[in-house]
């Protein structure tokens, strides 16, 4: 007889983690090698934002030391950088962050970051493609606006003011590109890429033969301007500024993560993709950091252009020619932007519905093409109406709260995944059966008494391997290092100026915070850990993840309320789907794995 199954045990059971070293079966095409994942990699990142982004910064928040405020970004985009990597070495599967919380925490949690990615994939698509349309309009002179707004114009309020075809188009071509062929694709994103660096790479060169160190010591005395200048120097805004800038500069980061989406279609991904998402990460901050660089050394920081900076710096210093180069560079790195936030989508996609926690179709694989083709389209006919009905301008910063709540749960499993304990001496058909059923907070091996508790919290008999019990207490001491780095970014953010004039109560609160903090750091580096294993491993742990979670938080915190209210909406349609339709498949799954193991236990007995 079966056991009745808890909603609770459906809601937390986790993926089974592989331990044989093998990429396991898929039904997709392995064509992807280190350079095709370097490619999409740093064409996802490097589209408009390397020719928008660097001006915007250095006029209003960092001057000159833009280029330290990209240096600082950059060390936190490496540390969720190398937690991605450590996972997609260990777990090469498609669904990137969606997979990695299902190993490690559970599958509601791992609903809700698959959901998210949907959402970040959507918007950030559909803003690549406005953004394509906007960009090509004003060198068109609003031709493209003014000739949609006279065939579908829109008046509701929370739409835009017309239907844009060329966005719309734009998604529809890249869908069906990407649904009927990866190889194909992959080599013309690489071209593109290609391209996109060598423009980049003319841009730094040809910024430095205009270079005049002097822009770089700007006393503010002697200018006359409307513009905000700040003390002038290095610094015009202070070393605040620049860490402002650097908060900023972090989303210019974003998107190296797709890659992590590609586990089931790369040849060897348990060493390419480490190598692909640091590679790609180290091309990225140089050309970030070399742009911003001869950007300020160009003209002044309080002359640039918020809007086209690259473009208005080789105006005003007399090269049109390079920059007509620049213009065109736009577009080209638009153009690899919409298929690095365009691929992802369908594979994360085709994850969660191999899952049973969306439709099935979803997940259908071509035999001819070894593509999910059917989400592909669904995918981008969808992405396609977003692209052509709003207006994205409010909508850019949901894509933070996807990325920044992937990257914590990424961090936090890495934290779960080297103190787990495996029980690598049951045998597979009950460490499957295991595996689904346990929890971060469940388990069958120990039971919790105080004395066992305490003991372990402190590890007084020097354990050497991970058991329930440490796990457990791994758990729940990485919820309560979220808690405090919660606590501390939301006094920072309502205390600030308390803090700054060291009122007593303020700063005590924060000592108090930041010495929890460094504690529970303490007492989980006390536990014992997993043995060490022949692949790409994030060093220092907890405290490289700790660092990390902490950054997202306090960057989550910065989000407006709006944000969040639209964040809640998309989680109510997302909840009612898991509710409805994942949680009985998921349920149904449990019982018929659970009848099976019991049915088979019964027969060895016989």
């Amino acid at each position: 007889m079966v056991r009745q199954i808890s909603p609770w045990k459906v809601l937390t059971r986790r993926k089974n983690l592989q331990a044989d070293g093998t990429e396991g079966e898929t039904k997709l095409n392995r064509v992807l090698g280190l350079w095709d994942l370097t490619a999409l990699g740093v064409g996802s990142t490097l589209g408009a934002g390397v020719y928008v982004l660097a001006g915007q910064i250095a006029k209003d928040q960092a001057g000159p030391s833009v280029m330290i405020s990209f240096a600082i970004a950059a060390l936190a985009s490496l540390l969720a950088g190398v937690c991605y990597a450590e996972f997609g070495a260990r777990v090469p599967k498609a669904g990137s962050a969606y997979v990695y919380s299902y190993v490690c925490i559970g599958e509601f949690v791992a609903f809700v970051i698959g959901w998210n990615l949907i959402l970040e994939y959507v918007i950030g698509t559909a803003s690549v493609c406005r953004g394509i349309s906007l960009y090509l309009d004003s060198l068109l002179n609003d031709t493209l606006k003014n000739t949609f707004a006279e065939v579908a114009p829109m008046n509701v309020s929370f739409l835009g003011s017309y239907f844009d075809f060329l966005a719309f188009g734009l998604v529809v071509v890249f869908g069906v590109a990407l649904a009927f062929g990866v190889e194909t694709s992959t080599m013309a994103n690489n071209f593109v890429t290609c391209l996109n660096i060598f423009i980049l790479g003319f841009v730094i060169i040809a910024g430095a033969i205009k270079a005049d160190i002097s822009n770089w010591t700007v006393d503010p005395s002697t200018v006359s301007t409307n513009s905000t200048i700040g003390e002038g120097g290095f610094f015009p805004f202070g070393f605040e500024g620049t860490l402002r800038g650097a908060a900023t500069c972090f989303f210019g980061f974003v998107g190296f993560d797709c890659i992590a989406t590609t586990g089931e279609e790369v040849r060897n991904p348990r060493k390419n993709i480490p190598k692909s998402i640091l590679l790609s990460l180290l091309i990225i901050f140089l050309c970030y950091f070399g742009v911003s660089t001869v950007l300020t050394l160009m003209l002044p920081y309080y002359l640039q252009d918020a809007n086209a900076p690259l473009p208005y710096a080789f105006e005003y210093v007399g090269w049109p020619t390079a920059m007509w180069i620049v213009t065109i560079g736009g577009l080209v790195g638009l153009m690899a932007s919409l298929f690095g936030a365009l691929f992802p989508l369908p594979r994360v996609m085709y994850s969660m519905a191999q899952d049973g926690l969306l439709f099935k179709f979803l997940g259908k694989v071509s035999p001819r093409f070894r593509v999910p083709v059917t989400g592909s389209i669904v995918s981008a006919l969808f992405t396609a109406a977003i692209a052509g009905l709003f207006d994205l301008a409010q909508l850019v910063s949901l894509l933070s709260i996807g990325t920044l709540l992937a990257y914590s749960v990424v961090a936090i499993s890495i934290m779960l995944l080297r103190y787990m304990d495996y029980c690598e001496e049951e045998n597979p058909g009950q460490r499957e059966v295991r595996a689904s059923e346990t929890t971060s907070l469940t388990s069958s091996a120990e039971r919790f008494t105080c004395g066992s508790v305490c003991t372990q919290l402190f590890n007084v008999h020097r354990i050497k391997e991970p058991n329930s019990i440490s796990s457990r207490i791994v758990g729940v001491l990485a919820t309560l290092f979220c808690l405090i780095s919660l606590g501390i970014g939301v006094l920072i953010m309502q205390a600030h100026s308390l803090i700054v004039a060291k009122e007593i109560w303020a700063l005590s609160l924060l000592v108090v915070l930041v010495l929890l903090m460094f504690l529970v750091i303490l007492l989980i580096c006390l536990q014992p850990r997993e043995a060490r294993r022949r692949l790409f491993r994030v060093p220092f742990v907890p405290v490289v993840p700790a660092i990390s979670i902490f950054i997202n938080i306090y960057l989550m915190l910065q989000l407006d309320t709006w944000t969040w209210i639209r964040f809640g909406v998309w989680m109510i349609v997302g909840l009612s789907i898991y509710f409805f339709y994942g949680l009985p498949n998921s349920y149904r799954e449990m019982k018929r794995q659970r009848a099976g193991w019991q049915k088979l236990k019964y027969s060895d007995r016989l």
